[in-house]
């Protein structure tokens, strides 16, 4: 931690350390306020976590969503998220968010010219109405490129390759950071506001052995900068971590391809299977929850689904992807399907019956499933090799309702601002389980805004 000479200049107003959605919402929020701004990036590329998600920000009362005959308010959100994740120690900003959700799409998308609209065709993990407003490719990566180029347009530099390593600390305040990095000689950029948008720390199997030890098995699909360092600094200037073990987690990465299997298959009706061919578990607690589930089978392990469903999935692009890509399996019969699987047949067969009988409401479920898309399967039936994965860490520093970073007895860093994974993120403490689609985006583009206004004030 430097302790540099105070002194009243400041180089710029607001520092964002991360170039993911939360920093680039923050720098535009920031901008807007009428600030000076600068993002550092330690990676060659902005993006993050952002990059390799959906692109999916869940609103609740948008004007997409009237235009659309969907009913939803703020308070029918934070019931949903709150029903999905339990109680936790950021529940205040379970509400904040969602009381402020439509005016950030629509600030996005009316203000900057940012690509959303909303996902009519499903509504995903943890919500009881259409709210995820995504690009129309579902992919981050367009999310992200947006971003940048608003950014571009509000004279915002966004600096690449420059890691910050410390935070400048004067009497207890943040002024600024220092970089310095393989490329970078040490220099300090002093800055009225910090705002830490570094995402969390599932890079770094140090700190999730410390911090949250039952991820240890997952495999790491998420950003490459996603090291922890910044949650660290926080620390050291006497923050508290909440939901420490909220993760998003992903129980069907493609193998070996390394793309997400949309959970559209399983919505649908689809179910995993290991290689005894018997199911997990209830696969509609989500992509997240079930992943747990899949670290219990043994591998090889399976997504089954049918044809009917591919075809349905196929208009999102990745899915597409995968199916050219030979991802997708199509096989005529159980039979086949044994056969692509490596499973013997007649435990494959009774798997399906059973489950095919739950579906048609013949007898319950063996895993307490009660949503079962289009189910029961047919042939031609379809499968996809998988592996769960953790694609990022939710448990992050305590922070007030504008992502003020705040110590242990309440009172408020000077100067430092948290969002996304570096923050305390709204999926509880039950692991995957608690975690609801686009919680992740949610506290970084939404804590973003919040974060880069409250950062700007006093400063432009």
């Amino acid at each position: 931690m430097s302790t540099e000479q105070s002194t009243p200049e400041v180089d710029v107003d607001v520092v964002i350390v991360g170039a993911g959605g939360g920093g680039l919402a923050a720098a535009l929020a920031a901008a807007d306020a009428g600030a000076s701004v600068v993002v550092l990036e330690k990676l060659d590329a902005p993006g993050g976590n952002t990059a390799l998600s959906t692109g999916s920000i869940p609103a609740a009362g948008s004007r997409f969503q009237r235009e659309a005959g969907v009913e939803d308010d703020p308070d029918r959100m934070t019931a949903d998220l709150l029903r999905q994740s339990g109680p936790h120690e950021a529940e205040h900003l379970t509400r904040r968010l969602a009381e402020t959700s439509a005016a950030l799409v629509e600030w996005l998308v009316d203000d900057h010219a940012i690509g959303l609209s909303l996902i009519t065709d499903y509504k995903h993990v943890g919500h009881t109405v259409t709210r995820l407003h995504a690009p129309r490719s579902r992919r981050g990566i367009d999310l992200s490129n947006d971003l940048v180029a608003a950014c571009r347009r509000a004279g915002v530099d966004i600096v690449t390759g420059n890691p910050v390593t410390e935070l400048v600390v004067e009497d207890g305040a943040v002024r600024g950071v220092v970089v310095e990095g393989e490329r970078t000689e040490r220099h300090v950029i002093r800055a009225g506001a910090v705002v830490l948008a570094a995402n969390g720390f599932a890079a770094n199997r140090d700190l999730v052995a410390r911090w949250a030890p039952e991820l240890a098995g997952l495999e790491y699909f998420g950003a490459h900068g996603s090291t922890g360092e910044a949650i660290e600094w926080g620390l050291e200037l006497g923050a508290t971590m909440r939901n420490r073990s909220a993760f998003q987690g992903y129980a069907a990465v493609a193998y070996p391809h390394g793309s997400i299997l949309s959970w559209t298959t399983q919505e649908k009706g689809g179910v995993i299977v290991d290689s005894r061919g018997v199911r997990l578990g209830d696969e509609i607690v989500g992509y997240s929850g079930f992943a747990a589930e899949v670290l219990t089978g043994t591998a090889p392990i399976w997504a089954v689904y049918d044809a009917r469903i591919r075809d349905i999935t196929l208009r999102e692009e990745e899915f597409a992807e995968l199916v050219e890509m030979g991802g997708a399996k199509e096989c005529a019969t159980i039979d086949d399907l044994a056969s692509v699987v490596g499973v013997d047949v007649e435990a494959l067969r009774s798997t399906l019956d059973a489950y095919a009988a739950a579906a048609r409401g013949d007898e319950p479920d063996s895993h307490g499933r009660t949503d079962f898309g289009i189910a029961p399967l047919e042939p031609p039936y379809v499968a996809s090799r998988v592996s769960p994965g953790l694609f990022h860490t939710q448990g992050g520093l305590d922070v007030d309702d504008d992502a003020r970073v705040l110590r242990e007895n309440g009172s408020p860093v000077p100067g430092l601002f948290a969002v996304g994974g570096v923050a305390a993120g709204v999926s509880g403490q039950q692991g995957g389980r608690g975690y609801s689609s686009g919680n992740g985006l949610l506290t970084a583009v939404g804590l973003g805004r919040l974060a880069g206004t409250a950062a700007a004030e006093g400063q432009a």
